[in-house]
């Protein structure tokens, strides 16, 4: 089944009309989805010179929050019969390269080689969120994407932004150009930006504060959580940071924890920024009161709001108080008043429509 008729099979089975925005969208990815299962053979010259063939034109596909990215690319990359393909959050993917590069012996073009590494194991990489901030992921950009596309990878990606604006009034941006450009040759740019935000309006519908914890909260979550993804959701633990964090499911960019599993266990302030990085939707389940024997499990809830608060990470909770009553203790009251405001304003209008900051 292609992307387009798994996409109107589900708006069918849920009974929805199809979206015109999200219908389009999903017709550019069905045309490249068969575009890439066309057999692509080198050319004479490329034979003879041992070069790969060109890369299959990829998708930029981008628009504000809440249009639908995440679910028609889930349609598209689950649709794909081969297995040569990998999807991963774009902050996560540099993360991997710049370790790579870091063990690699010292050679003229180590992108060169990471990236006929991964050329040999996908033909089709799927970086979900593209943004770029740090330069460090900049300088190395244009490189690697060039080393790519002549490796014959095709790339597909998700964005807020467009193409010309990425890292703009970044530092260096001119060294930021060539990438860019190659973007714009290897990818066609697909806007989805509509009226309709439905992250921002299932949110909204059913609350993102739910207090006190009662009988039917969990049946509630559950069907937050499953109405905000779009691929099966698991129960497994993520890799951050080298160490494992039990979660009770993940699914794409939206995880669910149960607050034992993430504050009261040893966690550090940047496991919690690798979370907000990679999600955009987390889901805490459980939220007690929390006694003054037990600040170092304050300390941990502080650090957790504060970077999730910071890149604009939509939060759903259940609690058995609202934020004003959660902390018991006196040590940390103060930090703890920063904790309550940003808990009501993650609850907001505005706060729920900014888009999520990977950077």
């Amino acid at each position: 089944m292609s992307p387009l008729q798994r996409y109107l099979q589900a708006c069918q089975q849920k009974g929805l009309q199809a979206d015109a925005v999200q219908q389009q969208a999903v017709v550019r990815l069905d045309d490249l989805y068969q575009r890439l299962l066309t057999p692509h053979k080198p050319s004479r010259l490329q034979r003879l010179f041992g070069q790969q063939p060109a890369p299959v034109i990829g998708i930029y596909l981008w628009g504000g929050v809440g249009r639908g990215k995440t679910f028609v690319t889930d349609l598209f990359y689950e649709c794909l019969p081969f297995p040569e393909k990998r999807r991963v959050h774009f902050h996560r993917f540099m993360q991997q390269v710049h370790a790579e590069l870091q063990v690699l012996p010292k050679t003229p073009d180590p992108l060169k080689i990471v990236a006929q590494h991964l050329s040999k194991q996908f033909r089709l990489l799927v970086l979900d969120e593209f943004h770029v901030s740090d330069i460090a992921d900049a300088m190395l950009l244009a490189g690697l994407l060039q080393a790519l596309f002549e490796n014959g990878v095709t790339l597909v990606t998700t964005s807020n932004i467009p193409i010309p604006m990425l890292y703009k009034n970044g530092l260096q941006r001119e060294r930021f150009l060539p990438a860019i450009a190659l973007l714009q040759q290897h990818a066609e740019m697909v806007e989805m930006n509509g009226k309709s935000d439905y992250r921002l309006n299932l949110l909204e519908h059913n609350g993102t504060y739910h207090c006190p914890i009662e009988e039917g909260t969990e049946a509630l979550l559950e069907q937050q959580f499953n109405a905000l993804i779009s691929e099966t959701a698991e129960q497994r633990p993520l890799q951050i940071n080298g160490r494992e964090i039990i979660t009770h499911q993940v699914a794409g960019d939206v995880v669910w924890f149960r607050f034992p599993q993430i504050c009261q266990t040893p966690r550090s302030a940047n496991d919690y920024l690798e979370i907000a990085r990679c999600f955009h939707t987390v889901i805490i389940s459980d939220i007690p009161r929390i006694h003054v024997e037990n600040d170092g499990v304050t300390k941990r809830f502080i650090d957790l709001i504060d970077a999730l608060y910071d890149h604009n990470v939509k939060l759903v909770v259940s609690a058995d108080q609202e934020p004003e009553a959660l902390y018991l203790g006196e040590r940390l009251a103060f930090p703890f008043k920063r904790t309550v405001s940003r808990l009501h304003e993650m609850r907001s209008q505005r706060y729920l429509a900014e888009p999520h900051s990977a950077g």
